[in-house]
């Protein structure tokens, strides 16, 4: 399917990958593109590997599936690179987005080989210097909409305020936060 991208997000339970797939399938899907967002269920529980993926498309979207060849990789928890092959599928034209504060340099020893785009985000750094305390879904959201593309900036950011003002309608207070942390993703990827 042409202009279709899909997305692999790898995290632990708790950390928030989950709500990132769905809210980035979400605010796409306010753009007018077809989506799908959702967890591969499991054992989960909090600390655990989880996964979650995401399909976006100009068209409809006929499979349903969990994604084993996509085209990005988003790594919300650094550690998982040691336990699990996030990189397994991974399309080299595509990319890996890891929430790290090393340098793509240095985290490429650890990835099997893989030869495509290598992207570092400090999530951490910016999420507890935005919000207070380590949230790393709202920088990883932000850092993977910047790679990938699958929208412009200006749309993601309007479309992100609306939907937490929806989610946090009884806290207001952390909306702020959450978009100064997409905020500053963006300016440390330079985009």
């Amino acid at each position: 399917m042409k202009n279709q991208i899909e997305i692999r997000w790898h995290g632990r339970g708790g950390q928030g990958a989950k709500t990132a797939a769905l809210l980035l399938a979400d605010v796409a899907f306010q753009t007018g593109k077809y989506v799908q967002g959702f967890p591969e269920y499991g054992p989960e529980r909090m600390g655990a590997p989880i996964t979650a993926f995401n399909r976006i498309s100009d068209e409809n979207i006929r499979v349903h599936s969990n994604i084993y060849d996509p085209d990005y990789v988003a790594v919300v928890d650094e550690t998982l690179l040691h336990t699990v092959d996030v990189t397994d599928g991974l399309k080299k034209e595509g990319a890996i987005i890891v929430n790290t504060a090393k340098s793509p340099e240095e985290i490429l020893p650890q990835l099997n080989g893989y030869e495509g785009r290598v992207v570092t985000v400090d999530a951490r750094k910016i999420s507890e210097e935005t919000l207070g305390k380590y949230f790393p879904n709202s920088p990883m959201l932000a850092a993977v909409v910047a790679v990938t593309g699958v929208m412009d900036r200006d749309t993601f950011m309007k479309e992100m305020r609306a939907s937490y003002q929806h989610k946090f309608a009884k806290k207001p207070e952390v909306i702020d936060g959450n978009m100064k942390a997409l905020e500053m993703t963006f300016e440390s990827l330079g985009m």
